[in-house]
């Protein structure tokens, strides 16, 4: 690190030097565009059946529509979607339900954290304990457990994989507000009879937040991929709403069939959106410990 370095920039530097993590950023930005741009960008409003032709049912890709007016290059599903425009929406429902959840879930998560890991004693044992409890059931299940109750919808998924992530952050919190607790600057901060609020706020989470970012950044991979699943297996995203998981689940009955691209190019978004998301947690997660920087 320079002298006078910012600690963000010292980051930032050490993360390019990393050829894999910086291709899997261009392609994680190339992603994030594609599904914030979709209604710009697709060629066809997959949703929107004015623009359906049951012609069109199943084509190969590189087929041509029906009516000679449009290219479909990844093919079309039985209803004569272009699978294309299909995963453009699809990652904007897919990566807006694991963004949302995985804020939502840290937010949770490192207040009970720094609550815990800060008062410690009673609060602390609660909190733990309920922790233990969480992680001591596969996330599947919970999720599935919580669906099957509240029913499909994109706020009700949100909200499970809410439930099955805060607990990452609780333990991952409390145990840097432990050791940074018993630090100077914290007695210092007590010291001046400052309240535990704002030593919490203004001292203690922001030297907390670097392991919390690098969870946080696998765990949207780990959401994105779970919501996945739980549409796959009907109890995720509607299907007026639908994300990769869907996607693929529309196709499945056509594999035998030879129509591999209904399930196989969605399949391949969604690999390539948390195989990106992954190599950029792990340099952070590199360049955030010292421990580990090489």
């Amino acid at each position: 690190m320079a002298p006078g370095q910012a600690p963000a920039a010292r980051v930032a530097a050490d993360f390019v030097e990393s050829r894999l993590a910086l291709a899997g950023l261009t392609v994680l930005a190339l992603v994030l565009l594609g599904a914030l741009l979709a209604h710009l960008i697709a060629p066809q409003n997959p949703y929107d059946l004015a623009q359906l032709d049951v012609l069109d049912a199943r084509l190969a890709p590189g087929a041509q529509s029906s009516d000679g007016r449009m290219r479909y290059w990844l093919g079309t599903d039985d209803q004569g979607r272009d699978v294309l425009s299909g995963i453009l929406y699809g990652l904007r429902t897919s990566l807006g339900v694991g963004v949302s959840s995985t804020l939502a879930a840290a937010a949770i998560g490192v207040a009970l954290g720094l609550i815990s890991g800060y008062r410690r004693g009673r609060i602390d044992a609660l909190v733990m304990r309920l922790v233990d409890i969480q992680l001591s059931f596969p996330a599947i299940l919970i999720a599935l457990v919580l669906l099957a109750a509240l029913g499909q919808g994109i706020g009700k998924t949100i909200a499970a994989l809410i439930a099955v992530q805060w607990a990452y952050y609780a333990r991952t919190a409390r145990a840097a507000a432990l050791v940074e607790s018993v630090k100077e600057y914290i007695e210092a901060a007590r010291g001046l009879a400052l309240p535990a609020w704002r030593i919490a706020l203004a001292h203690l989470l922001p030297n907390c937040l670097p392991p919390v970012i690098v969870i946080a950044t696998v765990q949207i991979a780990a959401a994105i991929a779970l919501e996945a699943t739980l549409s796959y297996l009907g109890v995720g995203v509607p299907v007026t709403e639908p994300s990769l998981g869907l996607l693929i689940k529309s196709g499945f009955d056509y594999m035998l069939a030879g129509d591999y691209w209904i399930s196989v190019f969605p399949g391949v978004a969604l690999v390539i959106t948390i195989v990106s998301i992954n190599l950029v947690g792990d340099r952070l997660r590199d360049v955030m410990n010292p421990q580990l920087r090489r």
